[in-house]
């Protein structure tokens, strides 16, 4: 069985709303048809297997027309709702399974707030979808580091830059020492740099510096597109000797990320630019925990959760539940996806992203302007990081630690009021 877990807000019957959301999304309608027989239902109807009421609201946090028209009134009841379908109703179909679990539930008249909080799969389930092409031990070996948080940063300005603009900053990030290089969210395919022009101009400078150096230094090509052209810029950046692509996972939408999976060897880097339509509200929506589970099936490798203490609304509690939960396997395969920090990350919030994660090094540190605001240049921005992670590897304090270290004493002065 699938099993999904609700946060439900009714006036009505919490019990009734929570079978009728099960008939819903199985073989039932709002009334009875032909057809459909007790061996029927047996067979593919979900059923409730938990409810558990949770508080009370004096009013609703969403209107209902539909509740208007029959007078209903408060209370509003909060409930825990677990719901399980059989796998049969979906087959393998990632799309089919995201309407089960979610589809017209939070438009339900009955309903003045749904969260669908998490899925749950059985390993044999979560087997038949595709596996991550590197995960986390892959990206490590491309770029040969076994043993610690790996440290990159973002295109920044964010676009404007002609592809052999773009390729002079990637050489100066790549000699100052990054592990890893992206594309923003907003630069697909713009016509101040072509996708295949910037993968050409910045993949000659990365290969030099592979060559003279024997570094590795993984960059996540902004590929976000339709499917035959988001295959199209894949093969390019392969031919080009590039390792990554990336695609904003929300607009591309559940069968294209997994078609792309299943067309390209290349580490897919999930962006969830979006994701806060989906799951900001509290109380509707689509939790973290969910979206997470479906694009894990689609075969991402690496998915952002955001940032400690960084420039979005999440509170660190949230950041940190959602990087432990992708360090968390889904079935009895290694399926982890490697959890990409960003937005305001720099030296100083290395510490707590550390030991909020259970002290896994497990995970891709982004500093945009942690590296290339950093006063002394973007390589003293990536020795300020690397100095932070000396003092954290061994529980030092990083301000006493940046006695020793002008760099992070720097990023200590810049940044640490913000």
């Amino acid at each position: 069985m699938i099993i999904a877990r609700y946060l439900l807000e009714t006036p009505l019957d919490p019990e009734k709303v929570a079978a009728m959301m099960a008939g819903e999304q199985s073989a039932g309608t709002f009334v009875r048809v032909p057809g459909e027989t007790d061996e029927l239902r047996k067979r593919h109807g979900a059923r409730v297997q938990r409810l558990t009421i949770v508080g009370e609201r004096d009013r609703p946090t969403l209107a209902s027309a539909y509740l208007e028209r029959q007078g209903a009134s408060g209370p509003w009841r909060q409930a825990e709702v677990e719901i399980a379908y059989p796998e049969d109703n979906v087959g393998v179909n990632l799309p089919t399974l995201a309407a089960v679990v979610a589809g017209n539930l939070f438009d339900l008249g009955e309903v003045t707030a749904l969260k669908l909080v998490d899925v749950t799969l059985r390993p044999e389930y979560r087997a038949r979808y595709p596996l991550p092409a590197m995960g986390i031990d892959g990206t490590r070996r491309s770029l040969g580091v076994p043993d610690r948080p790996l440290f990159g940063t973002i295109i920044k300005p964010n676009i404007g830059m002609k592809p052999d603009e773009i390729a002079h900053l990637v050489q100066m990030l790549c000699e100052a020492g990054v592990d890893f290089i992206k594309d923003d969210e907003i630069v697909g395919n713009p016509v101040c740099a072509p996708v295949c022009e910037r993968v050409d101009a910045v993949m000659k400078v990365v290969r030099q510096h592979r060559e003279r150096t024997g570094k590795e230094v993984m960059v996540a090509f902004n590929i976000t597109d339709e499917l035959d052209a988001m295959r199209r810029h894949a093969d390019h950046v392969l031919a080009q000797g590039g390792s990554c692509v990336m695609a904003s996972l929300n607009w591309c939408g559940l069968s294209a990320i997994q078609a792309l999976r299943q067309h390209t060897p290349l580490c897919l880097h999930g962006h969830r630019n979006g994701s806060g339509a989906f799951g900001r509200h509290p109380a509707h929506g689509i939790a973290f925990p969910a979206w997470q589970t479906l694009y894990r099936l689609s075969g991402a490798d690496h998915l952002h959760v955001h940032g400690m203490d960084g420039k979005f609304a999440d509170a660190i509690d949230e950041v940190a539940h959602a990087a432990r939960r992708c360090l968390t396997s889904l079935g009895a395969e290694d399926d982890r996806v490697l959890p990409v920090f960003s937005s305001g990350q720099w030296a100083g919030t290395l510490g707590q992203t550390h030991s909020r994660i259970g002290g896994s090094t497990d995970f891709l540190f982004l500093a945009g302007g942690g590296i290339l605001a950093h006063p002394d240049g973007p390589r003293a921005g990536v020795e300020s990081l690397r100095a932070a992670w000396e003092a954290v590897s061994v529980g030092d304090d990083i301000a006493r630690h940046a006695v020793r270290s002008p760099a992070l004493a720097r990023a200590l002065d810049t940044f640490g009021g913000r």
